[in-house]
């Protein structure tokens, strides 16, 4: 599996357990559609799920005239998403990140997420320098 199908499938997996509070491996199963699970996508799913507090933490901070509840939850997704490889993939570029998670709210969001998650974004890793 390509790493944007991936990244495609864990913000709809993430979509799920943040809507329904549904068990990480089965939100996995449900969006693989009888595909054969893929590792990064588990990585991101999970990583998001077990690092949420920490990532949720450094969104608010980054939001401006917003609140963390407010939020599209697909936009929420995409930058926890975003966020936890930010933070935790050190092999894949910061500007990668962001571009995929550009990509992402262009594909999942509405007119305005992209520049939305795009400037968000540029925020959180600014205060990561």
């Amino acid at each position: 599996m390509k790493r944007r199908t991936a990244r495609e499938k864990a913000l709809q997996a993430l979509f799920q357990i943040d809507m329904s509070e549904s068990d990480p491996r089965e939100a996995i199963e449900s969006v693989l559609e009888d595909e054969e699970a893929d590792e990064f996508l588990t990585q991101l799913v999970l990583g998001v799920v077990e690092h949420k507090e920490e990532i949720d933490i450094l969104l608010r901070k980054n939001l401006e005239k917003w609140n963390l509840e407010r939020l599209a939850n697909v936009d929420r997704s995409i930058l926890r998403l975003a966020i936890y490889e930010l933070n935790h993939l050190e092999e894949i570029p910061p500007k990668v990140s962001i571009d995929e998670a550009i990509e992402l709210a262009k594909t999942f969001g509405d007119e305005s997420s992209s520049r939305f998650i795009n400037a968000v974004l540029s925020k959180v890793t600014t205060g990561l320098n």
